[in-house]
């Protein structure tokens, strides 16, 4: 059954890459059997960087489930998730991942994420990005708020 649904998510990455509206991805999340989310990469032709196929497929899913948790869902994907994705798949409660392509083969092509992973080992201070925290008082006040908020919901 696993071959099956990454073998989806492949043709998923052909048909979006074949039609124009991305790079060559392609996601599916089951769960129960069932899939309940997919997607294909669309960064180029929506102009979101971050519409990238598990971030599609986990967006659809969630909406499908009513709910920003995945427990108990697969997700397959052509390719290795990137850290973005990876952070995506981890806020959405997502505990397996199965893939074909990795990070290498996807920097064969042009998708070098590799200085992404290495950034995210430094200090802020020492990123490319120039990260500056910058304290305020509000920002403290807004967490105190959240503390105290009896209608928050924990995710």
């Amino acid at each position: 059954m696993n071959e099956i649904h990454l073998r989806r998510a492949i043709e998923l990455a052909f048909e979006g890459m074949r039609t124009g509206q991305g790079g060559p991805f392609g996601a599916v999340i089951v769960r129960d059997g069932k899939i309940i989310g997919s997607g294909c990469n669309r960064v180029t032709s929506t102009n979101d960087p971050t519409a990238h196929a598990e971030i599609v497929a986990i967006r659809e899913a969630c909406q499908n489930a009513s709910h920003f948790h995945l427990p108990g869902a697969v997700l397959y994907a052509s390719c290795e998730p990137c850290p973005m994705c990876l952070a995506a798949i981890y806020w959405a409660g997502i505990k397996t991942v199965y893939y074909s392509a990795d990070r290498n083969d996807a920097d064969r092509i042009g998708f070098g994420d590799r200085f992404i992973y290495d950034e995210l080992g430094l200090p802020p201070e020492a990123r490319s990005v120039a990260m500056r925290r910058m304290e305020l008082p509000e920002a403290r006040h807004l967490f105190e708020e959240w503390q105290r908020d009896s209608r928050k919901v924990m995710y």
